[in-house]
């Protein structure tokens, strides 16, 4: 007789968990007894390091782990319809485990232009989704619907962002798609990877209280991944700590912070900026950096043109103001932050600096190594080569940036066999050595970038910046995907090089305690406007504008007994 649920029984029971991969002649046991349970109206916070099999587990439950991965053991019992399902028991691609899959658990991945395709509108992306998962919905009201999904995600305009495809929006608003995609057929559950790691702190804390909110009204479970302490305080009810594969500790939120028991999870507490202070660059430590301009930016604007794709209907043009007028100037030595919210101009200002998209109008002057200006907007071919070989750029995600046909040797050697700068066995232990400098091993070399955690793909990106030793590096929130500890080694490893190879940085990000660690000024973006700029002791202790103070009084607080963003709720009976 088949078993009926209960409602004070776990929505998900994981039991024992094991999910293998056989790689390199050797089986790597990426989540290796695995035991949690997630509660309706409860989240459950998964936190570690990089590569301690945290998205591996996630996959494993919706049965997505691609060969060579298999899951070997243990039982992932949904008790989220009228009879408990293991899902270890049901083919990955039977219809059963797609109506799990679609309906009943949601899935935010983290890398959101992986998952989205570049051939398809927002529209298109969101109608597909409502209508497959749905019960039976015309076009029309899918379409209504998406609208809605857009607007609760917190994404303006929805009706111009319907039209726009995932490379033409910033990856805080394809973040937002995914999620608005992961929602669309009211699942019982959401396991949400990373789900804010591309976001600015505004948009972080709207996403969360959207998050939260849910759960309230929905009585909504939520398995939520994240390496951000700081959301974690702000969003579990209980915590998983894990390492190389295991569940080390878990307990309430409450317990995880002020009464850790194991020695990993206080050593990730004691990594918080809050317990283990950076100091503030200071003139000492910035000995290096001087007046002498680098780059000269003055009246620089970018517009993009979108056109409406919506058949039976007259195309609509929209001319997107991405910068106005920007004027800012990074001098030589120096580490510039550039904070603001998602489609502020972050990351399009980046990319006319280092010569990938051409402005619309302004100047860029660039002082290079001899400091004889050039004009970076009027280069050719040729010289535009030669100018990007010292004006390097890490992107922002680094799925879609690394080729998935190429392996790592390949990808961080690309830029020496392109330049003629090294081959053979010489090209080799160059890239072995960038390896060892982002802390991953030679042994990576021969493997592909599907084989690695986003944390380590990010490295990876920065190991192809750094290995022509350029002289300035736009780094495009090249941490976010980091976890803590490995976080601090990557800014330690780029402080180093700065000093080394008398480097210059443009850092781009939305974590407001990167910045205030590592960079000597910072200027603060708003609708592609320059708001303020200082240095990073005035903007974080005497902020004068009101977004800076917004931005501020955004961040999470790594404690749940201070919570700001989500009010405290109480911890209700499991």
């Amino acid at each position: 007789m088949p078993q009926i649920r209960t409602d004070t029984e776990p929505l998900l029971q994981v039991r024992d968990l094991q999910t293998h991969f056989d790689l390199d002649g050797r089986t790597v046991k990426a989540v290796d007894g695995v035991s949690f349970d997630i509660h309706r109206g409860r989240c459950l916070c998964i936190v570690g390091e990089s590569g301690s099999g945290k998205s591996i587990t996630a996959r494993s439950i919706l049965r997505l782990v691609e060969r060579p991965g298999r899951i070997v053991g243990g039982s992932i019992v949904w008790n989220g319809g009228d009879h408990p399902v293991d899902l270890t028991a049901l083919d990955p691609r039977s219809a059963t485990m797609r109506t799990v899959r679609g309906n009943d658990i949601g899935m935010v991945f983290q890398e959101p232009m992986a998952s989205l395709s570049p051939m398809y509108t927002v529209e298109q992306h969101l109608i597909e989704a409502i209508r497959t998962h749905d019960r039976p919905v015309s076009k029309a009201d899918a379409r209504a619907r998406g609208l809605e999904l857009l607007d609760r995600v917190g994404i303006s305009r929805p009706e111009t962002r319907m039209s726009s495809y995932p490379f033409q929006l910033s990856g805080g608003l394809c973040q937002r798609v995914m999620i608005a995609i992961a929602l669309s057929a009211d699942p019982a559950l959401l396991i949400a990877d990373e789900p804010t790691t591309a976001l600015d702190v505004t948009t972080q804390a709207r996403i969360l209280r959207l998050l939260a909110g849910l759960q309230r009204e929905r009585g909504l479970g939520m398995m939520f991944i994240t390496h951000d302490l700081g959301v974690v305080a702000e969003l579990a009810d209980d915590v998983a700590v894990m390492r190389r594969g295991h569940v080390v500790e878990s307990g309430t939120v409450d317990q995880i912070f002020h009464d850790p028991q194991h020695p990993y999870t206080r050593q990730l507490l004691d990594a918080l900026p809050q317990r283990s202070p950076v100091p503030l660059r200071t003139t000492a430590t910035t000995e290096r950096a001087s007046s002498e301009p680098l780059v000269k930016i003055s009246g620089l604007s970018k517009r993009y043109t979108v056109h409406s794709t919506r058949l039976f209907s007259r195309k609509a043009t929209e001319h997107n103001q991405v910068l106005s007028d920007v004027a800012l100037e990074l001098q030589r030595g120096e580490v510039l932050g550039l904070v603001g919210e998602s489609g502020s101009g972050k990351t399009t200002l980046g990319r006319c600096l280092v010569g990938a998209y051409p402005p619309d109008d302004g100047s860029i002057r660039y002082y290079g190594r001899q400091g004889t200006p050039i004009e970076v907007t009027e280069l050719d071919k040729m010289q535009r080569r030669q100018f990007q070989l010292e004006m390097r750029m890490v992107f922002q995600d680094p799925y879609s940036s690394l080729n998935p046909r190429k392996t790592i040797q390949q990808i961080i050697g690309d830029p020496l066999t392109v330049h003629g700068l090294a081959n053979g066995s010489e090209l080799e232990d160059r890239v072995a050595e960038m390896l060892t400098l982002v802390g991953l091993p030679r042994r990576y070399l021969r493997r592909y970038p599907h084989a690695f955690s986003g944390g380590e793909r990010q490295r990876i990106s920065i190991a192809r910046a750094l290995v022509v030793d350029p002289v300035c590096v736009v780094a495009d929130e090249a941490v976010s995907a980091l976890d803590m500890s490995v976080r601090a080694q990557v800014l330690e490893l780029l402080d180093e090089l700065k000093s080394r190879l008398d480097l210059t940085y443009l850092f781009i990000s939305h974590d407001l305690s990167v910045i205030r660690s590592i960079c000597d000024r910072v200027a603060v973006m708003s609708k592609g406007d320059i708001v303020e700029l200082g240095s990073a002791e005035q903007i974080f202790d005497d902020p004068q504008h009101d977004y800076t103070k917004e931005l501020l009084a955004a961040a999470p607080v790594p404690d749940p007994r201070q919570r700001k963003i989500i009010h405290s709720r109480k911890d209700q009976p499991a």
